[in-house]
């Protein structure tokens, strides 16, 4: 590591650890090898997950800064820790769903597989007690989380996301199905892509290959049984680092 020092702990989510350091202005992220799904009702350690999900969204950080997104990322340390920006975490979920699949198939009469154009933008309430709700924007107006014009930044940055992942994944040979962001507010109140971008949080799929499950390079594979994790993620890490330039190292 650099002569950066790591402090206290933060806070603990289900994947990463956040740690002050000795700059008021920086955090640093640990990555985990945990893997949870169903509301962490399932749980395994995946030796190497870690670092590859800190790795796969370092390299899909520095591209959206690159296309003019702002994000917490500032560089990485080593293989499992990354140097961000503090934010104050907005407590939405965004979803942004190009193709039906998962939830969605179970909540509405869409087959799997259903093109969504345009992409559905779904909000959740990012609270595990409740079970992380859907949220109206009723909802999310009587919990004044954020204002109206927040709301759309929040909206107009997701899609944003949404077009310059789908475009960088379709080079190679991916088809980014849906994805889920969160968003929080740095020290001047502006509003920044926070979390992760990873197998983790993104639907992936493997444009050539005609099997649903073989095709399947994310999450699902944990969720499904179906083997195969970590080669799964080690594959989108050697598409993306092969178009993408290597992320900054900080200090």
């Amino acid at each position: 590591m650099t002569a950066l020092s790591i402090g206290a702990l933060l806070h603990e989510g289900k994947a990463k650890r956040v740690h002050a350091t000795d700059r008021p202005d920086v955090a640093a992220v640990e990555y985990k090898d945990d893997a949870t799904a169903f509301n962490a009702l399932k749980k395994a350690s995946l030796p190497g997950k870690g670092a590859l999900n800190c790795r796969i969204s370092a390299l899909l950080f520095e591209h959206l800064a690159g296309r003019g997104v702002p994000t917490h990322f500032l560089g990485v340390l080593d293989e499992l820790w990354m140097v961000v920006r503090p934010v104050r975490v907005i407590p939405v979920e965004v979803v942004v769903r190009n193709i039906a699949a998962g939830s969605l198939c179970r909540q509405l009469p869409l087959e799997a597989g259903t093109p969504l154009d345009p992409p559905l933008i779904d909000l959740y309430y990012k609270d595990d007690a409740l079970g992380d709700p859907l949220l109206s924007e009723a909802r999310l107006e009587r919990l004044e989380l954020v204002s109206a014009e927040q709301l759309a930044t929040m909206r107009d940055l997701a899609l944003t996301v949404n077009r310059e992942l789908r475009e960088l994944f379709a080079a190679v040979g991916l088809e980014l199905v849906d994805f889920k962001i969160e968003l929080g507010f740095d020290a001047e109140g502006r509003i920044l892509l926070a979390d992760e971008i990873s197998p983790d949080t993104c639907r992936l799929w493997d444009r050539a290959t005609a099997d649903q499950q073989e095709r399947i390079l994310d999450k699902d594979r944990f969720r499904q049984d179906l083997g195969g994790v970590i080669e799964a993620y080690g594959e989108v890490l050697k598409r993306v680092q092969g178009v993408c330039p290597p992320p900054r190292v900080y200090g």
